[in-house]
């Protein structure tokens, strides 16, 4: 009679932290940072209408591009176009340039509470983000280690946002426009890039640390990552 052994697990191989890095910044840089540099660099030659019309019609222009090259938009530059649209609509209809601004102030406060919120979930917001920018297997991304990393993240962002949208706000109700882009994007930068940097490093530290455990555990018959002890 022949008995069939269980095979041993896969090994698993994770991305390292640049290939990572390569595949989320493209997309951050095009649906996030993009529209907003575009829309500066216009307001600083023109008039805040023009800007208005320049930041559209950029993303709607990525969006174009993409369908008309046969894929699919990603899900950020999507939002992006969703959110700009509402931004240009409420501006016109109010006749201030101040409400393109803030719009993305309550926008901030929404997305922190949100991150805040949503920590102790099994399934948090930062989850969801962390799986759009990053391309890990599943099993990993359902490890206790992983869901203490999207807890802590959670609270990480969460604040950072809560702090970001409170000084942008200050500045806009108490400050000039011109002060505001000035001031508003340098501060933010320094926040969000210590708040970018830190999370690199834990995700690095994380994926690191269950690389470790994985190879500990390969052994015949022995449970995969998703039930290893963390």
């Amino acid at each position: 009679m022949t008995v069939l052994m269980p095979a041993p697990p896969a090994p698993l191989v994770l991305p390292r932290i640049g290939v990572l890095l390569r595949h989320a910044a493209p997309r951050v840089f095009e649906s996030m940072i993009l529209p907003v540099l575009v829309f500066y660099v216009a307001l600083v030659f023109t008039n805040a209408n023009v800007a208005l019309a320049v930041a559209a019609a950029w993303v709607y222009g990525g969006v174009a591009w993409r369908l008309v090259k046969g894929g699919e938009a990603p899900g950020t530059l999507l939002l992006a176009a969703g959110t700009i649209t509402v931004r240009v609509v409420l501006t016109v209809a109010t006749g201030n340039p101040i409400v393109f601004f803030l719009q993305p102030c309550l926008g901030v406060f929404c997305v922190s509470m949100g991150f805040l919120l949503t920590a102790p979930l099994r399934r948090p917001l930062i989850r969801r983000v962390v799986a759009d920018l990053v391309p890990l297997p599943d099993q990993v991304m359902e490890h206790p280690r992983m869901r203490r990393f999207f807890v802590s993240q959670s609270v990480l962002w969460g604040c950072a946002q809560l702090l970001n949208g409170a000084l942008s706000l200050w500045l806009l109700l108490s400050q000039t426009l011109e002060t505001y882009l000035l001031v508003r994007t340098s501060a933010v930068a320094v926040l969000l890039g210590g708040a970018a940097l830190v999370s690199v490093l834990s995700l690095r530290h994380c994926l690191r640390r269950l690389e470790t455990r994985w190879t500990e555990i390969q052994e015949p018959g022995t449970p995969g990552l998703e039930t290893a002890r963390p």
